[in-house]
């Protein structure tokens, strides 16, 4: 199948490296490799293929990316997970755990299209590192193992990737133990009907066999036949399309691919068909037609989902224009950077609009200087060469520019300030450790690099914890916080203690109240003197804080309203019960009083402290818990005695279900302060053969006895200060 566009075109040009970006690297080889080919690159838009690949972790992504490259002559051989010599997987961290930890971007050519590849991080708790990569790609290729099948990654790896066009790819078919007709009826009923195969594997996987382009109804298959597939395939695909369903039926013509071609691609669009194709990465067993298949039928950026742009903030964004034209202002954006003591950090963007060339000069979001792109870059792995041309869809890299950050948008005019892409929803962090630098003089260096971090991983929260005086991490998980600390010995060669950080309870308030209080203060010459009134109304659980003001006849003067807002929101910061935030909240100012001479902001922003906290006090205050969402996939066997571990860490269960013989998946509800070490109990029970995944689920009243002793701490506390 071709499309209707001018005959690819590549321009060549001899492949440079850069020893400039190692000036500072401490070893004496270059930190990029040129790879020894002649690099190319499209020129045309619809030249371009860009895919995510995503999945489960051992689902085998990495050892894909290396057949698609070997087959595609890209490498001379395909490079080795246990041996620790694949492209993507280039870290040390990562040889030494035989796991991605960060996405890694390679290209490929096959048949006149340009494949750019994200390889992401299958682990539950890097799952943010993954996602981020979808706003880069048109597809996402979820890969699943065919012994292992369907797994929670699995699951949420689909379900992010809603609204992009999917693609599930079926590996390790030549196996010991995969059952790929077993596992094609589970896909079905975890994600629907319109999961279909294009392709099946052979009997024992040694091969598989094209439903689609030219199928043959004789040829053997490892389970349903060559024209079920291909007659369910071609029904999927003209459901969206009357007069050629009318064409199909009827009148019983055949429709060969190229007349399928729109439909597919529309079905592709909107989640009418999701294509399931059989591979082995570690034998090549349908890795050429798996390229036959990105390259012919995956949608160029023309064809896939858009992103959303948006100019302007909050109520006031509205939606922006952003076409694949090579010759509007330039539009691109970053989504992922990384960060190197020794090459500076590099940013990787989509061009969504307009041609990059070396030497243009890009604005980042509404910044008003500029910076020129000294190099711009192609990536292969950790590999770089120079590239001097990036057309809309295509997938390049700028090093050293400091100022480039996640989810930047780089623009050529100031008509694009304020441009910015719709934010994509990510698990929200929930375990936390606070670190301590055994260094006093490694503290600014800490805080460098958790800076950076955080901006590496949209799934890693660092905030400060004031009564402990740390830093502190949160993230998706203890193996997510083990890498984070191992990534700061290692690139920052940071020693840290690490403790366990306070829970971050919340305060509330369930009934109305009021308060009034007066500052006053002389001690010779100017006084102080302020009074407020304000009333404290609850709110419902997650909307926060609201302001209100119904003072009248200028008791307290415009000028001083800031003042009283900054002593509110003091107060709302420092907590009145236990010393927690106080959130969900209306604060309504109702009167007050001033005097000529004595008030000022001082009076105002203390009167309103004080007068906030006595009315929460009045207001029956409660203390909210955050808790976490479970899931937790287990064999039948072991329900009693992990929904017991539940129980005892104060969970309930919110249901059940049984998704596999032999296995029962658990849904339940915990509070955070309860899950230490959790994992590794779980670990112990069920000998390492469990899975589960943690998500925030929000904050309820803690038991009354918890409540006592936050509040008799907080008091303790107080006293003593």
């Amino acid at each position: 199948m071709t499309r209707e566009s001018k005959p690819t075109e590549f321009v060549s040009f001899g492949p440079v490296v850069h020893p400039a970006l190692c000036l500072q690297c401490n070893q004496a080889e270059a930190k990029f490799i040129n790879t020894g080919k002649t690099t190319m690159t499209p020129n045309s838009v619809h030249d371009i293929r860009n895919l995510s690949l995503l999945g489960h972790t051992g689902s085998g992504k990495t050892t894909l990316v290396e057949a698609l490259l070997a087959a595609a002559g890209e490498i001379g051989a395909a490079g080795n997970v246990e041996r620790g010599d694949t492209v993507s997987d280039y870290d040390p961290q990562e040889k030494a755990m035989g796991h991605s930890l960060h996405a890694a971007l390679v290209h490929l050519e096959w048949s006149g299209h340009w494949i750019n590849l994200l390889d992401t991080p299958g682990l539950p708790d890097l799952a943010g590192r993954a996602m981020a990569t979808l706003a880069a790609v048109e597809t996402a290729l979820v890969v699943i193992s065919a012994v292992a099948g369907v797994e929670s990654g699995t699951r949420r790896m689909m379900t992010a990737a809603k609204g992009k066009c999917r693609m599930i790819v079926v590996n390790k078919i030549d196996a010991v133990g995969a059952k790929p007709a077993a596992l094609m009826s589970d896909i079905v009923a975890e994600f629907g009907r319109e999961c279909l195969p294009i392709n099946l594997p052979a009997a024992a996987g040694g091969k598989v066999i094209d439903c689609f382009f030219a199928p043959d109804p004789a040829a053997a298959t490892a389970f349903s036949s060559v024209g079920t597939a291909h007659d369910a395939l071609v029904d999927q695909i003209v459901e969206l399309d009357e007069a050629m369903m009318a064409q199909y039926l009827e009148q019983g013509e055949s429709l060969d691919p190229e007349q399928l071609h729109a439909p597919f691609e529309q079905a592709l669009r909107e989640g009418h068909l999701v294509p399931v194709c059989f591979v082995s990465g570690r034998s090549g067993a349908g890795i050429r037609e798996l390229l036959d298949i990105l390259g012919k039928l995956a949608p160029d950026p023309t064809e896939g989902n858009a992103p959303v742009f948006l100019k302007g903030e909050g109520s006031a964004a509205a939606q922006a224009t952003v076409v694949p034209d090579p010759k509007r202002h330039i539009v691109g954006h970053v989504f992922q950077v990384a960060n190197d003591p020794y090459r500076g950090k590099l940013g990787l963007f989509r061009i969504h609009q307009g041609t990059v060339t070396p030497s243009a000069q890009l604005y980042i979001g509404d910044g008003r200087k500029p910076f020129k792109i000294a190099h711009l870059l192609r990536m292969q792995g950790r590999n770089s060469v120079e590239t001097v041309l990036g057309v809309p869809g295509d997938l390049c890299a700028v090093a050293r520019v400091d100022e480039i950050h996640r989810d930047a948008v780089l623009h050529d005019s100031h008509d694009e300030d304020f441009f910015h892409i719709a934010p994509q929803a990510y698990p929200q962090p929930v375990f936390g450790l606070a670190l301590i630098a055994r260094k006093p003089a490694d503290e600014q260096k800490l805080s460098e690099a958790l800076a950076r971090l955080s901006d590496e991983d949209p799934c890693l929260e660092v905030s400060y914890d004031v009564r402990g005086r740390h830093p502190v991490v949160r993230g998706l998980g203890e193996q997510h916080l083990k890498i984070v600390l191992e990534e700061l010995a290692a690139r920052w060669n940071l020693q840290l203690d690490t403790a366990t950080p306070a829970i971050p309870y919340r305060e509330t308030i369930t009934e109305i109240a009021e308060a009034r209080y007066r500052h006053k203060k002389q001690s010779g010459g100017s006084g102080q003197f302020g009074e407020v009134a304000l009333r404290v109304e609850p709110l419902a659980r997650g909307m926060g804080l609201q302001l209100g003001n119904e003072v009248k006849g200028g008791a307290i003067p415009t000028h001083f309203m800031p003042a009283v807002e900054k002593g509110v929101r003091q107060a709302l910061a420092e907590g009145a019960f236990a010393g927690f935030p106080i959130h969900d909240l209306r604060v309504v100012l109702t009167d007050g009083k001033h005097h000529a001479v004595d008030s000022n902001e001082v009076s105002f922003s203390t009167a309103a402290r004080h007068a906030l906290t006595e009315a929460v006090l009045a207001a029956q205050p409660q203390v909210l818990e955050p808790m976490l969402d479970l899931r937790v996939k287990v064999a039948d066997a072991l329900f009693g005695e992990v929904s017991g571990e539940l129980s005892a860490r104060r969970g309930h269960l919110t249901s059940t279900d049984s998704p596999s013989a032999g296995r029962i998946v658990i849904l339940a509800r915990v509070p955070m302060s309860e899950m230490g070490g959790f994992e590794s109990r779980l670990k112990a029970i069920c000998a390492g053969e469990s899975e589960f995944v943690m998500e925030s689920g929000g904050y309820e009243p803690a038991p009354q006895e918890v409540q006592t002793e936050l509040s008799r701490s907080y008091t303790r506390v107080g006293a003593d200060s």
